[in-house]
């Protein structure tokens, strides 16, 4: 009998407008905090109206609006941090990521382990599988919920656009193939939930998404997001 569908629940936070996720298991109530960029006490929130306990810390990558609120929930939670390897110098620099911005930053987060393609963390009877896509930085990662076609692309692919290749160690090239090669492949009726803006599914993006889409030829008039 397949168990009860994952919750997904976000807060959109702080001066980037970031979506920081909870996803939780709906049976053991336990839940795992994505991307914990700003404003703990509105994600603190998502877990208490949710009856949800936070048992670690998964990221997509590091930059500076998705990991700003990481070290509070370390601190007063003895939350473990996983990230991709790839981002190390994206995590070093968080002061510097901080003046670049003009946005004040606190502590840099210690990470616990980090984490490889396709490694899989549990969470209560769901499994969660890392999919190294990277692009937006080296080490970007989405997380992908297979039972429940449930993906979360931190700022790889978001609804009608794709992240920012911009930034230093960005690579365009790099970051379509990741969506076009590791994402796309998954299905079409794979919803998932981005860094920035509303959820879409894989088969809207393929379809019509004007930077990765099938009518990627035409012009752009997206948005883009950091």
């Amino acid at each position: 009998m397949k168990s009860p569908k994952l919750i997904v629940a976000w807060a959109t936070v702080g001066p980037f407008r970031q979506n920081s996720y909870v996803l939780g298991d709906p049976v053991s109530r336990d839940a795992v905090l994505v991307d914990p960029g700003d404003e703990p006490e509105a994600i603190q929130a998502l877990l208490d109206r949710e009856g949800l306990k936070a048992r670690y810390i998964l990221n997509t990558h590091a930059h500076l609006d998705h990991v700003g609120a990481v070290h509070h929930f370390q601190s007063t939670q003895d939350l473990r941090f996983y990230l991709h390897p790839g981002d190390r110098d994206w995590l070093e620099s968080l002061p510097l990521q901080g003046r670049m911005f003009d946005v004040p930053v606190g502590p840099t987060p210690t990470v616990d382990r980090w984490i490889a393609d396709g490694e899989a963390f549990t969470l209560g009877a769901k499994r969660l599988e890392v999919i190294h896509t990277p692009g937006h930085t080296p080490g970007g990662c989405c997380i992908w919920v297979p039972e429940d076609r449930i993906l979360i692309t931190g700022d790889t692919l978001f609804a009608g656009s794709i992240g920012r290749t911009d930034l230093p160690q960005g690579s365009h090239e790099q970051l379509v193939r990741s969506i076009k090669e590791r994402l796309f492949p998954l299905g079409d009726d794979v919803t998932f939930f981005s860094g920035h803006g509303p959820p879409s599914t894989l088969g809207e993006e393929r379809q019509n998404n004007p930077f990765v889409g099938e009518g990627a030829n035409r012009p752009v008039f997206g948005k883009k997001y950091v």
